[in-house]
């Protein structure tokens, strides 16, 4: 147990100060010109890293080849803003409104220019950090899987080219899913990608294979702290240039920050700039290769003898090889199928997020509100003063309103409700407006407001991850370190758990790295806890039933389908139809809207989700005591830290 506390602490550390307060650090941005006021206004604010360039074509090459996140070109008359949405659409977002206030403030014309706009498949860049996904955990579970297979002999001669073989078949599966199934991206980049998927897969599963061979059974645990659970967080996928400064340094040397750099520039950037990610990629995968052969050819003779001389009725150094195989293939199989459903699910949850529905509240009539329902679709609820609708607010009913009295337009948003939705909504009432020829003033509301480490309202979204991983952990390894899916204390262990599990996570989030309000700590801690009991409840009655299968089972439920339908920070109106449907029967999505609501809205909103917990919990309590009593359950193997270690990075969204 205090190995998954440790680990659970350590992600929620990783995952929550990486990605919290997304900012310009250092960010390359160009300049042309003569030295500009605006210039001068912006970066004594940002964090720019200015480089000043020629002419206007100098910088529109830099521009675009993915070297610079924006630039300024000024001339006596009128200034340009290049911004770049595919570098990171987050940086525009802070890049664009930062100079043209400070252009209008100076007097200054200006006009914003884009290079490699997003694809309207890919409206936020999250398509770079979901293939990410399936790439970085289908690796490491081929080296995981194929280790317990081949019966813990890490470095077989021939593990490096089954597991080369398998990237390429993972790699393909994860293009034809996410490229020409889902149309996340081109069928343009289908070929372009794929060697680049393929890279990435070889290199985490060679290193991990390598590292197995190192230290045994602990390198699965050790490469999925390094890969996955510290390497994770700085992989960079909403811009590597708004990490704090040691998080980009760390994530340099790792696998996934390349990942995602090679990625993002082989779509939108024609495959400039990639030699960086290219060589960091091809060294993991080499070095790999190179101790999975030095380790296959000093040891193999040991190995074999090891292997066979521990089966009964066998010689020595004559291993059934039809058994082996059979077992390598069912457990690459089972490989692929997982690296697909994270191809499948997260993708087509969350690449391309466009309203439906959204809760919205109006305050009189007014033709700019007819006009931006053309452009996002709003469940409109009438409201008879300002007033009413920012008590509507308070209650987390709406995430906006349109007041309207005497010709002018007041657009009301609430940032504490959704990351995306403030930015969306006064981009479409601002393009209505100017469509209409009247005037529109946005106003931020919120009932309480977001703490200064989290002004994009992340943190929950973030937090839940490790919350619902230390649940399943938790009764994985009390399953493997006592051979039994359930005994006498079993429940009361696991009850003990979840109280400090999350008075930890509760402790570090708050108080550490002051993701949200202090006053909010006591309440907080009962809800972590009971989202990892029920977590662990649940899991541990599928393995009670199932086996250490139960935990596959339970990672499909409650990360490969309930996460992806949770809404997370950018809220449930930004799913697709399915994924909007399925949430409110899984835990995931009650788990959220508990935690945030209670936060920042004064546990307005979670009655619902809050029943769904305690019938989840309590309907699991109850049948694993009932199996308890029966005394009967599926066998559980006594060296499962295999297994035990799947669990550890799934979940750990980059």
């Amino acid at each position: 147990m205090t190995v998954v506390l440790v680990g659970q602490a350590l992600l929620a550390l990783c995952l929550v100060s990486a990605q919290q307060l997304l900012v310009p650090r250092n960010m390359p941005f160009g300049v042309s010109g003569p030295p500009s006021p605006v210039v001068a206004e912006v970066a004594s604010r940002a964090g720019l890293d200015l480089t000043s360039y020629p002419n206007e074509s100098a910088v529109m090459e830099a521009a675009h080849r993915g070297e610079l996140y924006g630039a300024y070109l000024s001339t006596s008359a009128s200034d340009t803003l290049v911004v770049v949405p595919a570098k990171s659409f987050f940086a525009q977002t802070e890049l664009e409104p930062a100079f043209v206030a400070a252009a209008h403030k100076l007097h200054r014309p200006v006009t914003v220019e884009k290079v490699a706009p997003l694809a309207s498949s890919d409206p936020v860049g999250a398509v770079t950090s979901l293939l990410l996904l399936p790439l970085l955990i289908g690796g490491y579970l081929a080296a995981v899987f194929v280790f317990k297979a081949a019966h813990g002999v890490a470095a077989a001669p021939w593990r490096a080219a089954i597991l080369i073989g398998y990237a390429l078949v993972g790699a393909l599966l994860t293009d034809l899913i996410a490229g020409l199934g889902i149309g996340a991206y081109s069928s343009s980049h289908f070929w372009p990608l794929l060697p680049c998927f393929w890279l990435i897969t070889s290199a985490v599963a060679l290193a991990a294979a390598a590292l197995q061979a190192l230290v045994g059974k602990w390198g699965t645990l050790l490469v999925a702290l390094l890969f996955i659970a510290i390497g994770g967080p700085p992989a960079g996928g909403l811009g590597t240039y708004l990490l704090p400064v040691y998080w980009r340094n760390i994530g340099v040397i790792l696998p996934p920050q390349s990942a995602v750099t090679l990625v993002n520039h082989v779509l939108y950037f024609d495959g400039n700039d990639i030699s960086t990610p290219l060589v960091v990629l091809f060294l993991y995968a080499a070095a790999g290769t190179a101790v999975i052969a030095w380790f296959g050819r000093i040891r193999p003779t040991r190995a074999a003898g090891a292997e066979t001389s521990s089966l009964p009725g066998r010689a020595a150094g004559t291993p059934d090889r039809r058994r082996a195989a059979i077992g390598m293939l069912v457990a690459l199989g089972i490989c692929a199928v997982m690296q697909c459903l994270f191809a499948t699910t997260y993708m087509s949850a969350g690449h391309a997020p466009k309203a439906t529905d959204m809760p919205f509240g109006a305050v009189g009539s007014s033709p700019v509100l007819t006009e931006a329902q053309k452009k996002i679709s709003l469940k409109v609820t009438q409201y008879p003063d300002e007033a009413a609708a920012k008590s509507a607010m308070d209650q987390a009913r709406i995430y906006g309103a349109l007041v309207s009295s005497g010709g002018t337009n007041t657009l009301i948003v609430v940032p504490s409700m959704s990351d995306l939705a403030p930015l969306d909504l006064a981009v479409r009432f601002e393009e209505a407006a100017r469509v209409t020829e009247q005037k529109v003033k946005v106003q931020q509301y919120a009932p309480l407001p977001l703490v200064p480490k989290d002004p994009f309202g992340l943190v929950q979204a973030l937090m839940l991850v490790p919350l619902l991983i230390g649940g399943y952990m938790s009764s994985t390894l009390l399953m493997t370190a006592t051979g039994k899916a359930a005994g006498r204390w079993r429940a009361a262990q696991l009850a003990g758990f979840a109280v400090v599990s999350g008075l930890v996570i509760d402790v570090i989030v708050c108080y550490w790295l002051q993701g949200f309000p202090s006053g909010k700590f006591w309440i907080t801690w009962p809800i972590c806890s009971l989202i990892v009991a029920v977590v662990a409840f649940v899991a541990a009655v599928l393995q009670k039933l199932l086996g250490p299968i139960g935990t596959l089972v339970t990672v499909i439920v409650m990360i490969l389908l309930g996460n992806p339908s949770s809404g997370g920070a950018s809220g449930v109106p930004y799913l697709p139809a399915f994924w909007r449907d399925l949430g409110p029967y899984l835990p995931p999505r009650n788990s959220y809207i508990l935690l945030h609501h209670t936060i920042y809205f004064d546990g307005h909103g979670t009655s619902q989700a809050l029943i769904n917990l305690l019938i989840y919990l309590g309907v699991a309590a109850a049948v694993l005591i009932v199996l308890d009593l029966r005394h009967t359950e599926a066998q559980v193997p006594a060296d499962a830290t295999e297994g035990a270690a799947v669990s550890v990075p799934i979940g750990a969204v980059p």
